[in-house]
């Protein structure tokens, strides 16, 4: 069994599979290596041989999450590093180390799953962007605040803007102006976003022609799929980009 981990500035998402190129048995996502550990325990797997990881945390938070999991689990670790060619794709970065790990992981599983030149766009906390070439070159990209960031702002920086939670879901079941704060905050920052992604899709057909494949991923993706047509919701792009990244033979 192979242990799949993306671990990200406040989350860890994983998941499990049999054998290499199967589909997951198990999945989810926690806040700390010790609810992680918890996770795995509670599914009792004898056979956890591997783990492959993809961090963007810094290396003395990774080792220590990497040695609680090998004090339960004799595992064999395949940990994705900074490369300026992989697979094909070429690293767009002037100093490829300087590029997320996970971002140039969604480059690499999207320029394979659209078999040519593609706009990969990853709606989280923050949202970026990033444009590959027909030759699998990766041309560069550009990064804004996610709904999150956005929201986070407004609430921080502006006194009068305060709202719960369940406010801000029921602000956009549609996009009409707001006439309260919520609904004005959500469906304005939601109203960016938007543009911001409708914008990277025409730029993207300039620069790469009218086949350009634009994929999504992100918790936010689906807020945005309406906006391209043919645009692919693909949950787990970094998960196929790490599985091209460190194979397991």
């Amino acid at each position: 069994m192979i242990l799949e981990l993306d671990c990200g500035n406040t989350l860890i998402k994983w998941r499990i599979l049999p054998a290499e190129g199967m589909a997951p048995a198990h999945s989810g996502c926690v806040e700390s290596s010790a609810a992680l550990i918890d996770s795995l325990q509670s599914l009792e797997l004898p056979d956890l041989a591997w783990c492959r990881i993809v961090s963007v945390r810094g290396g003395g938070e990774t080792q220590q999450l990497l040695d609680a999991l090998t004090g339960h689990y004799p595992m064999t670790i395949r940990q994705a590093v900074p490369t300026q060619h992989c697979m094909g794709v070429t690293n767009g970065y002037q100093d490829y180390q300087r590029l997320g790990l996970d971002r140039w992981l969604a480059v690499l599983g999207g320029y394979h799953l659209a078999s040519g030149a593609c706009l990969i766009i990853d709606l989280g906390t923050a949202v970026t962007a990033d444009l590959v070439g027909p030759d699998g070159r990766h041309l560069g990209g550009y990064i804004c605040p996610g709904l999150p960031l956005m929201r986070a702002q407004l609430r921080t920086h502006t006194r009068r803007i305060r709202y719960e939670d369940i406010e801000a879901e029921r602000a956009l079941e549609d996009l009409s102006p707001g006439r309260g704060t919520a609904e004005a905050v959500e469906r304005g920052c939601l109203l960016m976003l938007r543009g911001f992604v409708e914008m990277q899709c025409q730029h993207a057909r300039e620069w790469l022609g009218d086949d350009v494949e634009v994929l999504l991923t992100g918790g936010d993706a689906p807020l945005v799929a309406d906006l391209w047509p043919g645009a692919r919701l693909v949950a787990d792009l970094v998960f196929q980009g790490l599985a091209l990244a460190c194979p397991i033979e």
